[in-house]
Parts: structure tokens; C-alpha cells; sequence
């Protein structure tokens, strides 16, 4: 196993079980019950798959699949639910958190010159740490709430960058990959927080559960590959079906498109428009992602219209041929049998001359 991949592997699971353990934290903070500790527990899902991928693959990643990224959601997608639906019992007017965090400077000034006056540098550092976490806790809860999604959402990115990627995928695709999932956190991200601090949002608990709900279900597109990678297609009955075929070459448009519809635009569209139909809840920034939805919408099934005229077009004209399959991963096949043709062809013309040549009548 390569030193870079082994710590590639760990260090990003590490990082997912500090930022998962910081929000059960803020949760028992928020709550003031121990109990909510038990969340932690969680995380020994991530602990036991980095066992499994460092045993059976070295460390590497899976095709199509990331369960290190799955679970990572699983830890941490409870905390973020429970402090969002406890929203609203401390709020950040005049910016009352800023004014503590000075407050607490001035401690944390004051404990380190007596600490260094007094007392021994172990001592100083536990009392150091003492008062920096007491300051954190300081900050406002809705600044903590804020903090940790956008820190949930760079870490899936910067996680997915460090972990070791297998050999089904390419670096070329994982950078596609990444470029996609930063557009994709963005849109999640001012989906979450804009809906969610809609002062009449907030009254409804239902809608707030059923943001959340949509929240969720568009982060289940992280733990996934298959945007940037082709179903392969083996040369069987099934697989030269129309269906197969069109699955087998736009297998990663396809799933683009259906992430775009069934899982993050079309469902962020259906919530947008209750709130504004069902509930009468207008604003300007509403109104335009709304529009934006609609239009990302329109464009993925115009994208699936003209897929569906290529493909078709593509069928009539390799039917015309008398090849049987277009799949684009067949290559291999496609190149025998045009080679195969080529040669025949060739052998032909060889063997019989062209019928101008054959009948031009000798001078003689």
C-alpha cells in the first residue's frame, strides 16, 4: 500500500469524524442534555469502512460509490436537523455574539498573563484551552448553525479531492466531478439557508421538515460518480435493445439530467412554488431561484429531447449499414467490423477490376 494513499485515506476520514464530532457537540450544547452524545456513535460506521477499504482495496476508492462520503452524511446530516428545527430560540440582533467574543478576549488575555506569571506551561495550555472553548460557545447559535453547513459542504468537496480514487475512475473525470459537486453545494447551500430564514418558515414546523427533507435528498448526489462515468455494455441479447443502447451511451448525461430533475432543481422548484402558492410567502430572491429552477428545468428536458433525436438518428443510419450495435462502448467491436468490411471490399476490388477498365477496346 502507497504512503499517500494510507494517508490520504485517513486524514480525510479523519477530518469527516472532527466536523461530524463538532456538531454533536453543538447539539448537546444547544439542547443541554447529555444524551445527545450518543450521536457520536455514529461514527463508528466511518471507523469500521476505513477498516474494510484499507483491508480489501488498499485504501482506494469503489466504482460508482463513495461509503465514505455516504457515511460522513449519515454522521453528520442528524446533528444539522436537530439544530436547525431548534432554530429560533437565540437570534444574532445588534450582533450580541460579537460583543461576547470581545468580552472573552479580554479573559482570554487576562488568563494567559497570570498563567504565564503564576503557573507552569501545561497549566497554561489546559487553561488556554478552557477559555477558547468558552468563547466559542459564546458565538450565537444561528452563526454555529450557518458555520457548520458551509463547512459540511466544503468538506464533501475537499473530501472527495483527497480521497484515493480507484482505477475505474480517472483524474480528468474527478475533476469534472469536482467542478460539478462545487455548483452543486452553492445551489444546496442558498436553498437551505434562504427557505429556512423566511421569518414565516420558521413559524411552520411541518415546512420546516419538509426543507429538510429536500435538503437531504439532494445530498444523497455527493456519495455518487456515476455523473462523469459510462455504464459499460457487454455485447449481449439485452444489452442491443434500444433501451440499453441508449442507456449504454448516455449513461452519464442521463443520470446529469435525472439528478437535475428528480433529485436537486425539480424538487427545489415543487418547495419554491408551495411557498409561494400555498403559503403566499413572496420575496425578490424567491422569486428569482424560482425562475432559475424553472429555466435549469426546461434546459435539462430540452438537453433529453435532443439526446433522444441523436440517438434515434444514430439508429437509422448504423440500421441502414447493417451494423447491429451503436453502444460507444463497444469500440472495439465496431473497429473490427469496419476493418473487416474494409478488407473485404479491398480483396474485391483486387480480384475484380473495375467494369471501364475491363471493357475498353484494345487499338490493335
Amino acid at each position: 500500500m502507497e504512503l499517500m494513499v494510507l494517508l490520504n485515506a485517513l486524514v480525510t476520514r479523519l477530518l469527516f469524524v472532527l466536523h461530524s464530532l463538532i456538531g454533536v457537540w453543538r447539539v448537546t450544547a444547544v439542547k443541554k442534555e447529555p444524551k445527545y452524545w450518543l450521536l457520536a456513535l455514529l461514527n463508528l460506521l466511518l471507523c469500521l469502512e476505513t477498516g474494510l477499504t484499507l483491508k480489501f482495496k488498499q485504501g482506494r476508492g469503489y466504482k460508482w460509490f463513495s461509503p465514505a462520503i455516504f457515511l460522513y452524511l449519515i454522521c453528520t446530516v442528524p446533528s444539522l436537523w436537530l439544530l436547525e428545527i431548534h432554530h429560533g430560540t437565540q437570534y444574532c440582533g445588534n450582533e450580541p455574539g460579537a460583543v461576547q467574543v470581545n468580552v472573552s478576549n479580554q479573559d482570554f488575555n487576562q488568563s494567559r498573563d497570570s498563567s504565564h506569571a503564576s503557573e507552569g506551561t501545561d497549566h497554561h495550555i489546559i487553561q488556554t484551552a478552557k477559555v477558547f472553548v468558552k468563547q466559542l460557545s459564546t458565538i450565537c447559535e444561528t452563526v454555529w448553525t450557518l458555520a457548520l453547513h458551509q463547512t459540511f459542504l466544503l468538506l464533501l468537496v475537499v473530501g472527495r479531492w483527497l480521497l484515493p480514487i480507484g482505477v475505474e475512475i480517472t483524474r480528468d473525470q474527478l475533476s469534472q466531478l469536482l467542478l460539478m459537486f462545487v455548483g452543486t453545494a452553492a445551489d444546496i447551500l442558498e436553498f437551505a439557508s434562504e427557505t429556512l430564514d423566511i421569518e414565516d418558515v420558521r413559524k411552520n414546523y411541518a415546512l420546516i421538515n419538509a426543507i429538510l427533507a429536500v435538503w437531504t435528498w439532494s445530498m444523497l448526489q455527493f456519495p455518487l460518480d456515476l455523473a462523469v462515468q459510462h455504464i459499460g455494455c457487454k455485447p449481449t441479447a439485452s444489452t442491443r435493445r434500444i433501451p440499453s443502447l441508449l442507456l449504454c451511451r448516455y449513461s452519464a448525461e442521463l443520470w446529469n439530467i435525472g439528478v437535475s430533475l428528480f433529485i436537486q432543481d425539480g424538487p427545489f422548484f415543487i418547495v419554491r412554488s408551495i411557498l409561494m402558492g400555498h403559503f403566499r410567502i413572496f420575496n425578490q430572491m424567491l422569486v428569482f431561484f424560482t425562475a432559475k429552477n424553472i429555466l435549469v428545468v426546461i434546459l435539462q428536458l430540452y438537453r433529453l429531447a435532443v439526446i433522444t433525436l441523436d440517438f434515434r438518428a444514430t439508429i437509422l443510419q448504423k440500421s441502414r449499414k447493417g451494423e447491429v450495435s451503436c453502444c460507444p462502448c463497444e469500440p472495439y467491436e465496431a473497429s473490427t467490423h469496419a476493418s473487416a468490411d474494409q478488407d473485404t471490399e479491398m480483396k474485391e476490388f483486387v480480384t475484380f477490376p473495375p467494369k471501364e477498365e475491363s471493357q475498353v477496346p484494345s487499338k490493335d
